[in-house]
């Protein structure tokens, strides 16, 4: 009973590991819009890209704007307030700590950063891409662990409830109205058609690289192990890699002896710590790995129909 409970519980350094890569990418992905895309007077997609709408909208009311953090935690609170109420939805504290403390390190960093720190101002489309890039790692790690950054993730949840409308193309068009929006700000190195084109470009790269760093932690591996120490062997993988393992009955068709064969999906980032541990359990140890196109249970993606 003890060994299922700990295979349940994730460890404490497994835990403090979780919030410290959301921390990390909420760094990255509130530097890629103050030091970066607002230098360059950008535009985006998502609730931040809103929140900087707003920002260059009021900088001849107040002074600076208003700050694109709290803008763009009103505008998350708000969001989740609607679906909790319209979707009865549940949202887990890691999400609620990203939208707040991206608010603060945002509102921080707008004050605290000097205008165009890397000097990109004028170079539209290489601030484009560079934000772009470090948005995208940034979103990605918060998401690896669990996390949401609220904003569109929001808005496509409340508009399923309604409209058989896919995920992708609820986010496609809310970006696409944003960005177009900057045509209504006052401000000539906004509204312009080259800032469509540019926040266009922002919102693709950044999709590839979330996309591309999301499928890649995704991705998973089959490994079978034959070895006379099966059964460490299987303890040493529920209770350090917390996976599931299969055994299954098998035939040495040379030693015509009757063997063990262990089945196990990992993720790809697991496999290399596991055939580590394997070899050092057991040097003689047989085992082959292959990947897998999906892995649907527990542990891994979730079936959809």
């Amino acid at each position: 009973m003890a060994n299922k409970l700990d295979i349940a519980k994730p460890s404490v350094k497994q835990t403090i590991k979780e919030w410290v890569l959301i921390t990390i990418g909420v760094i990255f992905y509130s530097f890629a819009w103050v030091g970066i895309i607002m230098p360059a007077d950008g535009v985006g997609g998502g609730a931040t890209g809103l929140a900087l709408l707003i920002n260059y909208a009021t900088q001849g009311v107040v002074d600076g704007g208003v700050p694109v953090g709290v803008t763009y935690f009103i505008i998350n609170a708000i969001l989740v307030i609607l679906a909790v109420i319209i979707l009865s939805a549940k949202f887990g504290i890691k999400t609620i700590y990203a939208i707040i403390f991206m608010s603060v390190v945002m509102s921080v960093m707008q004050s605290i950063i000097p205008d165009n720190i890397l000097g990109l101002a004028d170079d539209k489309l290489l601030s484009a891409i560079l934000g772009a890039a470090f948005a995208g790692f940034g979103v990605s790690l918060v998401l690896m662990q669990g996390g949401s950054t609220g904003g569109s993730d929001i808005v496509a949840m409340i508009v399923n409830k309604y409209r058989n409308v896919s995920y992708g193309r609820v986010v496609l068009i809310t970006d696409c109205i944003i960005i177009a929006s900057c045509l209504f700000i006052d401000n000539p190195e906004v509204s312009n058609i080259r800032t469509i084109i540019y926040g266009i470009v922002f919102t693709l790269i950044f999709s590839i690289v979330a996309n591309t760093l999301l499928e890649g932690n995704k991705q998973s591996a089959q490994i079978f192990v034959m070895s006379e120490h099966y059964e460490e062997i299987a303890d040493l993988i529920t209770s350090d890699l917390h996976r599931g393992v299969t055994i299954l009955d098998g035939m040495g068709w040379y030693t015509k002896k009757p063997v063990k064969v262990l089945m196990v999906a990992v993720r790809k980032n697991e496999s290399t710590y596991m055939l580590n541990k394997i070899k050092i359990l057991d040097p003689k140890a047989f085992i082959t790995m292959g990947s897998v196109r999906g892995v649907y249970g527990e542990g891994f993606d979730t079936f959809r129909k």
